[in-house]
């Protein structure tokens, strides 16, 4: 079935003018969508749901559905006492009224608003940026504490659990076909150790969990850098976008997730690993605009594990680039071969940066709380 044909599929005015992929993300394959009249054009976002990685497509348009109704009305209810229009997509009904269209081949598509006149970035532009997508993910956050976490299905079990991660790394490494990299390529090899010599780290979150000094609550699971979207005229953060992976989970995992994925000026697709470093400049306005209304609800033990947040994920991040690409590259989507191993690299190498780091950014967080 043709792009054009799908498109069509949805309840929007006007006739379609163009539809054109973009290149970024590394699940589902998106497009931009152009429908005109004769006085009016509006853009939207038309996707087609990964099903390899989210097996159960139906239960991301009901979680999104659940997601974005309550944050509008919210949004609506404190609109007039807010600094900025703060938004969030919004869900573009087929003309049947369903959440998405099922082509014949069985594949889940959907249509959502574009968050117009802003844009997301790869990397950090600046400070203020920093301060801005710490603003974003503090407000994402507290938009969704009124949402009982059990409302949401859980799409994707085990993700952002690190020891689960490494379990499954475990038995892909012990495959011929791994075992056969493991001896011809230094570089798997290094990726080989730099992970075993952090194995028992791994559970640092989740025996914190399960100790009862973290709790569970709703979190985006996706914050990185790329997410944020930032308003083209004022310059302050609007919006979190790619809302597949919101579950139930640990606010940590997010937080160390959206300051990697900022504070590596190289970006993740970074050519060069010697450009590869954990900024503490970046680090600090993204706390300091985080922080201004989180001292309110992240206690004393959620405050302890920050630190180990930010290493944490980025161990993970780099632990499922590697064991994908053992694996026959199955969930990231790649462009060139090998991409997932050297974007492992680039994780590996952020990860080391951060903990030569440790002493700084424990301090930067201290202060942020005093």
């Amino acid at each position: 079935m043709s792009l054009e044909r799908i498109a069509r599929q949805f309840d929007l005015h006007g006739r379609l003018a163009s539809i054109r992929p973009i290149t970024c993300g590394n699940v589902n394959d998106t497009y931009i969508a152009v429908f005109r009249t004769h006085f009016s054009e509006e853009r939207v976002i038309i996707q087609q749901i990964n099903h390899r990685v989210f097996p159960r497509p139906d239960w991301i348009m009901e979680n999104m559905r659940i997601l974005t109704q309550h944050c509008h009305e919210q949004l609506l209810r404190e609109s007039d006492s807010a600094d900025r229009i703060w938004q969030i997509p919004r869900i573009i009904p087929c003309k049947g009224g369903a959440d998405c269209f099922v082509d014949d081949s069985g594949n889940y598509w959907r249509a959502l608003t574009l968050i117009a006149s802003a844009e997301a970035f790869d990397v950090a532009q600046s400070e203020e940026h920093a301060y801005e997508c710490g603003m974003v993910l503090r407000q994402f956050h507290w938009l969704i504490s009124g949402i009982d976490p059990a409302l949401l299905r859980d799409t994707l079990p085990g993700y952002h659990e690190t020891p689960g991660y490494l379990e499954k790394y475990d038995r892909i490494v012990s495959t011929d076909s791994a075992r056969e990299q493991l001896e011809g390529s230094e570089q798997v090899r290094s990726s080989h150790k730099f992970i075993e010599a952090r194995r028992e780290f791994a559970r640092v979150l989740q025996d914190a969990q399960q100790s009862g000094e973290l709790q569970t609550r709703l979190i985006h699971g996706d914050p990185k850098v790329s997410n944020i979207m930032i308003d083209e005229d004022s310059g302050k953060g609007t919006a979190m976008i790619d809302l597949d992976t919101v579950k139930p989970g640990l606010i940590h995992y997010d937080f160390g997730d959206a300051l990697r994925s900022l504070c590596n000026r190289a970006g993740e697709e970074a050519e060069e690993l010697s450009d590869v470093a954990f900024d503490l400049n970046l680090c600090d306005a993204f706390v300091q605009g985080y922080t201004v209304y989180a001292k309110e609800f992240l206690t004393p033990n959620d405050r302890k594990y920050l630190y180990d947040s930010i290493r944490l994920i980025t161990f993970e991040l780099g632990l499922r680039f590697f064991q994908d690409h053992l694996a026959g590259d199955v969930y990231f989507k790649i462009r060139v071969p090998e991409q997932n191993l050297h974007r492992a690299c680039v994780q590996f190498r952020l990860c080391e940066s951060i903990e030569i780091r440790k002493r700084q950014i424990k301090q930067l967080l201290d202060d942020a709380f005093q």
